[in-house]
């Protein structure tokens, strides 16, 4: 009997061996056997976000055996624990942190903003470890934008040769969202924190910009023409999902900007609420001197106007620079109490109607609308000046042609000046020429005026004066 039981044993031995032997091969021996309890943790599955930063996250274990103390709690997107990031250390069996600590943990390990994920947690302890915890998250980002261009200190000159050429392009680096992300590009003068957009993209982590676009936005920063002056730029990085809207702004760079000066332009005012009404073709180009372009004209109680850049709809058009308004028709940057942006083009007067200053600085983009000294239209209006004589009480009436139009044919000598004035009287009521030459232009009232000084042949000319626009001419018969 004895020799068949070890028979029997020498048969099944090998057996074991090889059985004992698969058992090992088919053991993970890179994840240690726990050694005590992890409990789980209550968070499970979540979508965090930055108004949580500062919520407590808690978890509990079993002391190990042989004692307390030395614990480490680490994190890891993967089971294996192969690439692990420490949580924190913790001398008891309970750890306290917050959920903005446990965030910044699951991105370091490699989870990814906005996608829910696995995250795995376990305590160690030397070589011993606790049970592993999971659960499924969804982290949010935490870097900021980092611009890559321009660098600090860099410098870039603009170039008026080249006003719809690139000047440059701002660039930044930022997280791979998984979801759409907005970003906005601002510039201000250094040592200021006035800054304005240079502009917006989504999901692209770039923005060109010509030297026309560039060369306006600093003029309404106010910075010199032809000298470099310092400007900080910064990207803001703005994204929204079930978490919330999170928003993260890059640190400022700083760099040298050299604007040139522009060219001005020629400004037409059309409106409902004006003496020409929305007929583009006959808008009313204003006195331009330098930066300033101004004029006295008819405005009406709650009338909408705006802004051309030639007597056509296209291609510019000008209104206020508010929130919500159309880029294409941005333009004025600070305006008058008694202006109003009215829809995404136009400008609404809140005056009363009569006739206004209206004075337009190109160089800061503001425009203002001051009350005239003469407010309301003429009812009459007469010719004096050296054509026949400054003896206000003989001057010639004109003849009424529309409302406060009015003309009237005379033979005009080399030379001659006049003034309107509504009475056979010096008083208030008189109309000039305001800082301009030729045989037609613009008009203003007494304490805004010259004599307007005909040149020319000794004809007959007819004299038009067109209160309500501001305008006079002189026209050969």
């Amino acid at each position: 009997m004895k020799n068949i039981f070890k028979i029997i044993m020498v048969m099944i031995l090998p057996l074991l061996l090889i059985t004992a032997c698969r058992d090992d091969a088919n053991r993970d021996w890179t994840t240690p056997e726990p050694s005590f309890k992890l409990y789980d943790t209550t968070l499970g599955a979540a979508v965090l976000y930055p108004t949580m930063e500062s919520n407590p996250f808690i978890l509990n274990w079993d002391n190990a055996v042989g004692g307390s103390g030395n614990y480490s709690v680490v994190v890891s997107s993967t089971e294996d624990f192969k690439s692990k990031v420490e949580l924190a250390k913790s001398e008891t069996n309970t750890l306290k942190t917050t959920i903005g600590a446990l965030n910044t943990a699951m991105l370091q390990a490699g989870l990814s903003p906005y996608s829910s994920q696995t995250a795995y947690l376990r305590i160690e302890r030397g070589t011993e470890v606790s049970n592993t915890i999971s659960f499924a998250v969804t982290v949010y980002p935490t870097d900021r934008p980092v611009i890559t261009n321009p660098t600090a200190g860099s410098g870039l000159v603009l170039d008026a040769a080249n006003p719809t050429v690139t000047a440059t392009t701002f660039t930044w680096v930022d997280y791979t969202y998984g979801i759409n992300v907005s970003y906005k590009v601002e510039m201000a003068a250094t040592g200021t924190t006035a800054f304005m957009l240079v502009g917006n993209t989504q999901n692209t982590k770039e923005l060109a910009i010509s030297n026309f676009d560039l060369n306006e936005l600093a003029s309404k920063l106010s910075l010199p023409v032809n000298a470099a002056s310092n400007v900080d730029i910064r990207v803001t990085a703005t994204s929204e999902s079930i978490g919330g809207i999170i928003t993260k702004t890059s640190d400022v760079v700083t760099f040298k900007l050299t604007p040139y000066q522009p060219e001005f332009k020629a400004l037409y005012l059309v409106g409902g609420g004006t003496a020409v009404g929305w007929d583009a073709s006959n808008a009313q180009l204003l006195n331009q001197n330098q930066n300033i372009s101004e004029i006295y004209t008819y405005l009406e109680n709650n009338g909408l106007f705006r802004f051309l850049g030639q007597q056509d709809w296209n291609p510019i058009n000008y209104s206020l620079n508010a929130d919500g308004i159309n880029d294409s028709y941005k333009y004025f940057a600070t305006w008058s109490s008694n202006l109003v942006p009215d829809g995404n083009e136009n400008i609404k007067f809140t005056g009363n109607s009569g006739l206004y200053k209206i004075t337009i600085d190109q160089n800061t983009k503001s425009i203002v609308v001051t009350s005239s000294p003469i407010p309301t239209l003429p009812s009459s209006l007469y010719l004096v000046g050296s054509i026949q004589g400054w003896d206000a009480a003989t001057a010639i009436p004109m003849n009424q042609t529309g409302d406060a139009e009015f003309e009237y044919e005379i033979a005009i000598s080399d030379g001659a000046e006049f003034k309107f004035i509504g009475q056979q009287a010096w008083g208030d009521l008189e109309w000039g020429n305001i800082h301009t030459g030729g045989n037609s232009g613009f008009i203003g009232p007494k304490g805004d005026n010259d004599n307007i000084k005909y040149n020319g042949g000794g004809n007959r000319y007819k004299i038009t004066a067109n209160i309500k626009m501001g305008t006079y001419k002189v026209t050969p018969l």
